[in-house]
């Protein structure tokens, strides 16, 4: 059985910076997370080990200064409520994320209904729409008669969406709503894309696809998703330990790919315990996992300011 490592997987630099501030050693022993800074458990067990708290909420009893908003962002009224409690906010909300939230400010000045293509219970659409009196979330084709009505039709995208999907529904949108004003900023993040090019790429060669990341991981979930809207079968694994040689059986070519909230050394780890197994080869068009190196990041912040 062949191995092959997908071109772009694992942490992006909205993850790592956001990891990076929260064990910053001006931080430690007193910083509290509002919520999981990102979604993944390796790095959850990694801050708690350095000490940094972490609540679901605001509401909750806080014992330090410092209170951070994650990498998924959150609504203004998060921040402003944490400075009116007395509390020093460090804001982790990835950039490209941020740029979700501009875009639908954009709309509404220009008095857009502001639309969301989504998961209504995520956390970073929650954050999106969280402090509008007047939105619509939509996931599927079913969620289209909530627009009904409506003259000028703003729509963004949670940033981890599937751009495929995200298009077919501006399309729906447009055909359903003809006599309409819509427009469409294509807020899915670059990072995101990458990973689901590659993701495309490693199901055209392989009959098997293992998928590392978190279990409430969304564009992990994507991933795996997009393998088997392929016809490769796939498995979501949060850890190496979770590989069994049953789900080997019969597969000649399996991929790795994961998601971007998903520490290299995880990833390694799941790559070396595949390349252990019996009758097990590296594909001549592969190679370990690449690490991250975050190359333009500064441009691909830019882009979106």
């Amino acid at each position: 059985m062949k191995v092959t490592v997908a071109k772009a997987l694992g942490t992006c630099f909205g993850v790592q910076d956001a990891i990076d501030l929260a064990l910053d050693d001006s931080l430690r022993d007193d910083l509290t997370i509002i919520g999981e800074l990102v979604h993944n458990p390796q790095t959850v067990n990694r801050l708690r080990e350095a000490g940094v708290r972490m609540v679901r909420s605001l509401d909750e009893d806080i014992d330090t200064k410092n209170v951070m908003i994650t990498a998924h962002g959150a609504p203004v009224s998060l921040r402003q409520n944490a400075e009116a409690k007395g509390y020093k906010v460090f804001d982790a909300t990835c950039p490209l994320v941020m740029r979700v939230h501009k875009a639908v400010a954009t709309f509404l000045r220009d008095g857009y209904h502001p639309v969301v293509i989504g998961q209504v219970d995520h956390v970073e659409v929650r954050g999106i729409v969280g402090d509008l009196d007047d939105y619509t979330v939509v996931l599927d084709e079913s969620d289209l008669e909530k627009l009904i009505g409506k003259k000028k039709i703003g729509i963004v995208s949670q940033s981890t969406q599937p751009i495929d999907r995200v298009l077919q529904l501006v399309r729906l949108i447009e055909a359903s709503f003809p006599d309409a004003e819509v427009d469409f900023q294509d807020t899915v993040c670059k990072p995101t894309k990458d990973r689901q090019v590659a993701v495309r790429e490693l199901a055209a060669m392989v009959d098997l696809m293992i998928v590392v990341g978190g279990f409430n991981s969304s564009n992990t979930k994507k991933l795996k998703q997009v393998s088997e809207d392929l016809g490769v079968k796939a498995y979501h694994i949060d850890k190496a330990s979770l590989l069994k040689p049953e789900m080997f059986e019969g597969h000649h070519h399996v991929g790795i790919t994961a998601g971007t909230s998903t520490p290299y050394e995880v990833i390694l780890e799941v790559y070396e315990e595949i390349l252990n197994l019996p009758g097990v080869e590296l594909s001549e068009c592969s190679g370990p996992p690449p690490r991250e190196t975050f190359p333009g990041k500064e441009a691909e912040e830019e882009e979106f300011v």
